[in-house]
């Protein structure tokens, strides 16, 4: 299968020094293996989304010397595909409604069982507030819907792997463990409100249809891996392989934010800086 790869940005402020290493490494590793660099633009979040900063996504890639096929994919025209999955979630009983509220969740988890931990790959732990003890039946509701963790690691034959050239962040490569995934995970969202499908659930069906064979991003994505990989089995779709790579920091060791504009890569191409120079200052 040929080798297809993917940068998926959101247009929610300008691209910084972190996100061109991603690009060009992704991009610079399509190119050795004769494949294809696909963009994508995460608008799923259409309260967030602007189009001067999709515009500007352009701009910053094609500067950096990154070229990708047209037409670009945008999550805001995919909402169908993305309905189509969460039916047949909630058809196998692996999904229900749930109510509450953020404030609902920081109080119910601001006092945690102990030892259990706080946060996980889609925030706040969720505490099961809202989980039946049965499975809900009927037409799929239009309301914010959370996966039954313990349902849909029934659902699927252990042990769950993928491949792993990179690393985790600790040095991880590609072991999930269910019981962990229970309990440092939790039941996850995969429709939210006025969103229509999660990051996680939109992602998933994307790269299956983009033919994605190998997803290239940082190491603090490498937690979301074991979502994506159990919705990929739950919904019969491939497992690429995966690429995690080291995080461009600050002088601090911070990781790179968007609210980091003085790092922003629009910033270094008004002060004269040349892509071979962004090339050098990630490491490239």
């Amino acid at each position: 299968m040929k080798f297809a790869t993917r940068f998926a940005p959101s247009p929610t402020g300008p691209l910084h020094l972190g996100h061109a290493y991603s690009a060009l490494l992704a991009h610079d590793m399509a190119k050795a293996a004769s494949g294809t660099f696909h963009l994508r633009i995460d608008d799923i979040d259409q309260s967030r989304s602007r189009r001067s900063w999709e515009i500007q996504i352009f701009d910053d890639l094609a500067w950096l010397g990154i070229d990708w096929p047209q037409p670009v994919w945008r999550q805001s025209e995919r909402l169908p595909t993305y309905r189509k999955a969460l039916e047949q979630l909630w058809n196998r009983g692996l999904l229900y409604p749930c109510t509450c509220t953020r404030a609902d969740i920081r109080a119910a988890a601001s006092a945690p069982q102990e030892g259990a931990p706080l946060h996980g790959p889609d925030g706040l732990i969720y505490p099961g507030t809202c989980r039946p003890d049965t499975p809900p039946t009927g037409p799929m509701p239009d309301t914010p819907l959370r996966l039954d963790m313990r349902r849909a690691l029934a659902e699927v034959d252990s042990p769950i792997t993928f491949e792993e050239t990179g690393t985790g962040p600790s040095g991880e490569t590609g072991h999930i463990e269910p019981a962990d995934m229970v309990t440092n995970v939790g039941d996850v969202a995969l429709a939210r409100t006025g969103m229509g499908a999660s990051y996680h659930l939109s992602i998933v069906c994307d790269d299956a249809d983009q033919a994605i064979t190998h997803v290239i991003r940082g190491q603090d994505l490498y937690s979301a891996t074991q979502i994506h990989v159990l919705l990929q089995r739950l919904l019969d779709l491939p497992t690429p392989t995966y690429h995690h790579h080291r995080l461009i920091r600050d002088e601090h060791g911070k990781r790179l934010a968007k609210r980091d504009d003085a790092r922003a890569i629009a910033t270094y191409r008004d002060e004269g800086k040349s892509p071979a120079d962004i090339r050098a200052m990630v490491g490239l």
